[in-house]
């Protein structure tokens, strides 16, 4: 069985709970299995069987079909979302290069053509295809994902990563074709690699003669959109839900990695200059952004600082109680100031559009001076390491802009 390599070489669950717990919540519950020649079937209902194990042919086919029908005095919504099946479905053809899923929505018939719905799903080049339709319209910094893939000390290893010029990391992980939306040790693996490998081929090509230090793991990442699949008997989860892989392959993935990623971006400088250099900006920006921060932790105002020149304040010093009013326009904040109470209500008047910070650097973000402003206002911090929403000063935002077009550009950036 499962356990013993005779009839799975890799599976996803071990003890069938999952199927079980399938036919336990099921009102409807039957099962069809071809099998060294015969067919055989059995039905259930919320997990007891209503029919005897029978045979009812012969068949040359090989596999399973379950049908069932969920217990609707146990789930409120028993009706499934094609698109989130789809979704699902897309990444196993992902996954399994070469393998044809079809999803058939018999709910759904088209009027003209009296089809039901239909998706078809195979990917003859497996996780490499995966990442292209995950950078599907971003410039991607090398026309062709870098695809690893080998079995090594009975892991088999898939991985596929593509650079694009944006500035967030996009990593999926599979175990067994379980999606670990938590990691674990193959993802553990892969980014220690992934970090030394880059630090590594800049080294030797001479790179990193402006940089101080060695790049981090975020300056690698900026950009990156990868999948890391690997397959192996007898996977140990954390939980049920089976979010983080923590069998003992870090070591097994950081290896294979180091040899892959260092040989190919060895062979392919251009590439290589291209991925390192984006990280060394990475790291510029990552520095700055450092000092950015510190220049607005030393001006904030709970750190003995001063609050912002045109931040007209309130004299109540309960946050609770205090409403800040965020305005466009320098004129507009002066007429706002003259009509404001000054017991609760603070002004700060801010001139045009602000940065959209969703598409900007961190360093730029902090190097606006009119966020810069906000930020010390509001007097909570910004960042995974200064943000303490307890320093809050104002517990009521309010966005006052012109009644146009601009404005609302204006409302939808704060």
């Amino acid at each position: 069985g499962k356990f013993d390599s005779s009839t799975y070489k890799v599976s996803g669950g071990l003890h069938g709970v999952g199927v079980s717990c399938v036919n336990a919540l099921s009102q409807e519950f039957s099962v069809e299995i071809w099998r060294d020649g015969l067919t055989w079937e059995q039905d259930y209902s919320c997990g007891d069987p209503t029919t005897p194990l029978r045979q009812t042919g012969t068949s040359r086919r090989r596999g399973t079909r379950v049908h069932f029908l969920p217990d609707k005095s146990i789930f409120a919504v028993t009706e499934y979302n094609y698109d989130t099946l789809a979704q699902r479905l897309r990444e196993m053809a992902f996954l399994n290069k070469g393998l044809s899923i079809t999803l058939t929505d018999e709910r759904n018939i088209d009027p003209k053509t009296g089809e039901p719905r239909r998706g078809e799903f195979r990917y003859a080049g497996g996780i490499s295809e995966f990442i292209r339709h995950l950078n599907r319209g971003k410039s991607v910094l090398h026309g062709k994902p870098i695809a690893m893939e080998a079995s090594r000390d009975g892991v088999e290893i898939d991985i596929a990563l593509q650079y694009n010029d944006g500035y967030s990391e996009t990593l999926f992980s599979f175990a067994n074709n379980i999606n670990t939306v938590d990691g674990g040790t193959h993802l553990s693996g892969f980014r220690s690699a992934l970090t030394r490998t880059i630090n590594a081929v800049g080294q030797s090509l001479g790179l990193f003669k402006d940089v101080k230090e060695n790049l981090s793991g975020d300056d690698v990442r900026e950009g990156l959109v990868a999948v890391v699949s690997v397959k192996l008997p007898q996977p140990q989860f954390e939980g049920q839900t089976k979010g983080k892989l923590n069998s003992d392959i870090a070591g097994t993935v950081q290896a294979f990695v180091n040899e892959r990623l260092g040989a190919f971006l060895e062979q392919n400088p251009p590439i290589a200059k291209r991925i390192i250099n984006k990280a060394i900006d990475a790291a510029r920006a990552r520095e700055a952004a450092r000092k950015a921060r510190d220049l607005t932790r030393r001006k904030g105002a709970l750190d003995g600082g001063g609050l912002p020149g045109k931040l007209a304040d309130c004299s109540e010093r309960n946050p609770e109680r205090c409403e800040l009013y965020l305005v466009e326009g320098e004129s507009a904040g002066g007429t706002a100031k003259q009509g404001r109470d000054r017991r609760f209500q603070a002004i700060l008047p801010l001139k045009g559009k602000i940065l959209n910070v969703e598409k900007a650097r961190y360093d730029k973000m902090l190097g606006h001076e009119e966020i810069r402003a906000m930020i010390t206002a509001l007097g909570c911090g910004i960042g995974k390491d200064d943000f303490d929403p307890s320093k809050l000063r104002y517990h009521k935002l309010i966005l006052i802009t012109d009644a146009d077009v601009d404005g609302s550009h204006i409302r939808t950036l704060l």
